[in-house]
């Protein structure tokens, strides 16, 4: 099953029954704000109060006359930050083995972690800005767990969180809903298998998740410090996101390969659709 925008303003809109909600947006940038934002601006135009928060350096979220624009400032450029998002792009779609893919987004990965750890931080440290969306007394927090800024945001404020995403690194999707993904017939990223393996395929795919745990732990350990650090108990990115209420899928069974799910999590791969009518 697919879901297009207003089906998922539709389930959004529950959140405050018949009244207009009060949401909180923490966006991740690039391609994935791109696909929130058609969601958050139909959810202001039907009323809903919607406030997102973001830095001031950014690729793609911009004010809009459909909701609130809350932003904090970080301690880089703008060039800066598009010279290591460029950086990474470039490299993830070189050619070559399995290993020199890895060393490669390993390296641009850390980059964009250190860039991106430093705005979360930049974030929770900000007590003007935080003292406001304490005092705001929202509703529930949307935001993309690609990157955990937000849930350790929605632990602070002790907001349910809906969790709008395609997927996480390493992943942690299907260990924090405790979904089975299981390696013989869900293929693992860059690998190139289909849900149809042969005994040594399979072998492969299992292979590929030990690498994988190895980046994972890199990637979100700065993360689990500094949410232990801000909420002042040890926790981790897992048990964040373990507290998510609803998981907004991007994934569309035509295109993707069949996996399981569980029952908070929804596919809305048409949200990700252009919208045209088709003529006679």
């Amino acid at each position: 099953l697919s879901a297009s925008p207003p089906a998922v303003v539709l389930f959004l809109s529950l959140l405050g029954l018949a009244a207009a909600g009060k949401l909180l947006v923490v966006p991740v940038d690039g391609s994935h704000w791109l696909s929130m934002r058609e969601v958050v601006d139909i959810l202001g135009q039907k009323g809903h109060e919607v406030v997102v928060v973001a830095p001031e350096v950014t690729m793609h979220i911009k004010p809009s006359k459909n909701f609130v624009m809350k932003m904090y400032s970080v301690p880089y450029t703008q060039e800066e930050m598009e010279k290591v998002f460029k950086a990474f792009f470039h490299v993830s779609f070189e050619e070559g083995s399995f290993i020199e893919r890895f060393l490669r987004v390993y390296r641009g990965m850390k980059r964009i972690t250190d860039l991106e750890v430093t705005s979360c931080e930049q974030l929770l440290q900000n007590k003007e800005l935080m003292r406001y969306l304490e005092d705001s007394k929202f509703d529930a927090v949307l935001t993309d767990p690609f990157l955990p800024c937000g849930a350790i945001l929605a632990e602070h404020l002790s907001l349910p969180s809906v969790y709008f995403l395609r997927g996480i690194p390493c992943g942690l999707d299907f260990e924090a809903t405790q979904c089975p993904n299981p390696p013989s017939y869900v293929p693992r990223i860059l690998t190139h298998l289909t849900d149809h393996m042969t005994f040594l395929q399979r072998v492969k795919n299992l292979l590929h998740d030990i690498p994988s745990v190895f980046l994972c732990d890199f990637a979100f350990q700065p993360y689990s410090k500094l949410a232990s650090e801000f909420l002042q108990r040890e926790v981790t990115v897992l048990d964040l996101l373990r507290k998510g209420s609803v998981w907004l899928l991007r994934l569309e069974f035509v295109l993707d390969y069949p996996r399981p799910l569980m029952p908070n999590i929804i596919p809305i791969g048409g949200v990700n659709c252009a919208h045209k009518e088709l003529t006679q």
